[in-house]
């Protein structure tokens, strides 16, 4: 049974009005009470089935890692994208999905709820602070200590990219921990990383080679996007036959959508594939990755590659791809001009 969207919109504004206030009733554990060494048990909460929110969610479990050397990690997520993402993280204890549509699996929806009530942490963190149902997970969780995701503008004064869905996790749990007197972590957000091996890469590259057939370095584009944010095919092709004019020494490669279109027509040598990894082996052997805002975008950064991201509709201060010379590029504030500058300094050209 699918929910109309109205349907769902008026849910979420209702359960974003029933749980606002969750977590600031929360009573506060006192200063010192936090050891490090005994934070053994974590749970993390990102009830969302879309790719990108659990490529996102890869810079807090590396920061809980970083921050916790003995700690085993629980994710509370949603559908089954998490277990390839985190296939190679050794610290993720269980991976616990919600079912991707809820009204159909009302009962293991229920029970998944019911579960985790039976569990005991030491830490919860809640990862996105919009979700209604994250907060109340980690208001229904059993821990002593508790990061529900609120608003510090203390923070914001001190980090301009605060309002990044990937970092400002990272930074509330800093602050929240630096409240309980364990000194404050100043390095850099970790970046988006799947953790690919060697093996993945060295079967990317081979995957590579055999569509290119050539020794020249490869520049991917993504064609893809959901909604407002796909460019039109018109875009795409002034792009395109642009590349092909700038940097005739690079391969132009296109990696395909599940729905296998191309918004050039299937002009360039082009890679389809349904696996995650996979898909990221192939992205981390090119020189760098073209896209609009989606959840591909986020596989390359995490592949760590160097990213362009296109953004028109959605706001690249919370999306941006970051690390690894990444830019966020706003098309409504930029010309074809800037794109190719931007994409031939990371090139180093």
């Amino acid at each position: 049974m699918k929910v109309p969207k109205r349907i769902n919109d008026i849910r979420r504004n209702v359960m974003h009005r029933i749980t606002k206030n969750i977590g600031r009733s929360h009573r506060e554990p006192v200063f010192g009470s936090l050891h490090v060494e005994a934070i053994k048990n974590v749970l993390i909460v990102r009830p969302n089935h879309r790719l990108g929110n659990q490529l996102l969610l890869t810079p807090i479990v590396q920061e809980v890692i970083n921050t916790f050397p003995y700690c085993k990690i629980d994710l509370f997520v949603k559908g089954g994208v998490a277990f390839p993402v985190f296939e190679n993280y050794d610290q993720i204890h269980q991976i616990i999905p919600l079912p991707k549509k809820p009204f159909n699996n009302l009962f293991t929806y229920m029970a998944k709820w019911i579960g985790l009530r039976r569990r005991r942490y030491d830490l919860v963190i809640n990862a996105d602070r919009n979700s209604a149902s994250g907060r109340l997970l980690t208001q229904i969780s059993k821990a002593n200590f508790k990061v529900f995701g609120e608003i510090y503008e203390n923070i914001q004064k001190v980090h301009s990219d605060y309002h990044h869905i990937a970092k400002y996790p990272v930074y509330n749990l800093r602050y929240y921990l630096s409240q309980l007197g364990i000194e404050q972590d100043h390095s850099d957000v970790p970046v988006l990383d799947i953790k690919l091996s060697e093996d993945e890469i060295s079967r990317g590259k081979a995957i590579l080679d055999g569509i290119i057939n050539n020794d020249k370095k490869s520049i991917c584009i993504y064609t893809n996007a959901t909604g407002d944010k796909c460019y039109s095919e018109t875009w795409w092709e002034t792009l395109y036959d642009r590349l092909l004019d700038e940097y005739p020494d690079y391969n132009i490669i296109e990696m395909l959508p599940i729905e296998n279109i191309s918004k050039i027509h299937f002009k360039a040598p082009n890679f389809y594939s349904k696996d995650i990894r996979e898909m990221g082996a192939i992205i981390a052997n090119t020189s760098i990755f073209i896209a609009a805002d989606n959840g591909v975008m986020h596989l390359a950064s995490a592949a760590l590659t160097p990213t362009v991201g296109f953004f028109s509709v959605t706001n690249p201060l919370v999306y941006a791809p970051y690390g690894n010379g990444s830019i966020a590029l706003d098309t409504n504030s930029t010309t074809i001009e800037d794109w190719i500058k931007a994409i031939t300094a990371i090139l180093g050209i």
